[in-house]
């Protein structure tokens, strides 16, 4: 098992690039890097968005020792905030009054430009949050960390990666650089899952598109044989039938085939 100190040793190294060790080159990860490595792996074989969230929160945890709370917000289609993912309620809440207030890290991180991080080191001087920072304070979380979703990209971000510490100074520049590493790849394997699902969606709809056309076209057929209709005039039946019964459209061809010898 790996002390506390092993893990603050390699975190300096890991921040620093230095993987010169006592007599030559560390031929097997440190802690930090092994952290890393696990959730990478990891991120390569979650499906969905929840499943990424889940465990870049539990290695955020994990890595960044002076965290005594992890969270992500996410920001939502009509431009608000949610908190998906957290490890206690006690960041929900945070996250929430920053929601509220309209003020705090986690909604700066989205939206400044140019900055992948914004942070407080006591919240409780309400400097950098008049209003979020006295009222965490009240709350027992002293300093706070948020990085965007992607780092350093522009806005406004998809969200941000939420660092809280019930230590006044609880949070130094090194978690900032392991948190900014952690907001990468979260990004990346959103941004992969997302464009996944949205592939995946294409293609559902583009396969009920043609199912449905086809279906029509078989009800188009039945029509044009039993009535001695066109092909235009049994379409209009079928949108007539639909306006009517208001049905869709491919609704009402599929009773019509599937139940042809009952009508």
């Amino acid at each position: 098992m790996a002390t506390d100190q092993d893990w603050a040793e390699d975190k300096q190294l890991f921040v620093k690039g230095e993987i010169d060790r006592v007599g030559g080159i560390s031929t097997s990860p440190g802690p930090l890097a092994a952290e890393f490595i696990a959730l990478a792996a990891a991120l390569l074989d979650a499906s969905t968005v929840q499943e990424v969230l889940q465990r870049v929160v539990h290695a955020a945890h994990a890595v960044v020792a002076g965290a005594d709370l992890v969270s992500v917000t996410m920001r939502a289609v009509g431009g608000g905030f949610h908190t998906p993912v957290e490890t206690g309620l006690m960041a929900t809440r945070l996250d929430e009054l920053q929601y509220r207030f309209d003020e705090g890290p986690c909604v700066e991180a989205t939206r400044a430009a140019n900055r992948g991080a914004a942070a407080s080191a006591d919240l409780g001087a309400g400097q950098e949050y008049p209003r979020f920072g006295p009222a965490a304070a009240e709350l027992g979380v002293h300093s706070v960390l948020a990085v965007g979703l992607f780092p350093h990209g522009d806005a406004p971000r998809m969200g941000a990666l939420n660092f809280y510490s019930l230590q006044r100074g609880g949070l130094d520049e090194m978690d900032r650089d392991v948190a900014l590493i952690l907001a990468a790849h979260a990004s990346t394997a959103l941004a992969a899952t997302q464009a996944c699902t949205a592939a995946d969606l294409e293609a559902a709809q583009l396969r009920e598109a043609l199912r449905s056309r086809d279906v029509i076209g078989q009800a188009k057929g039945i029509l044009m044989e039993r009535r001695g209709i066109a092909a235009a005039e049994a379409f209009e039946v079928l949108r007539s039938a639909s306006q009517s019964l208001n049905v869709k459209l491919a609704r009402v061809a599929e009773t019509l085939v599937t139940r042809r010898s009952e009508l």
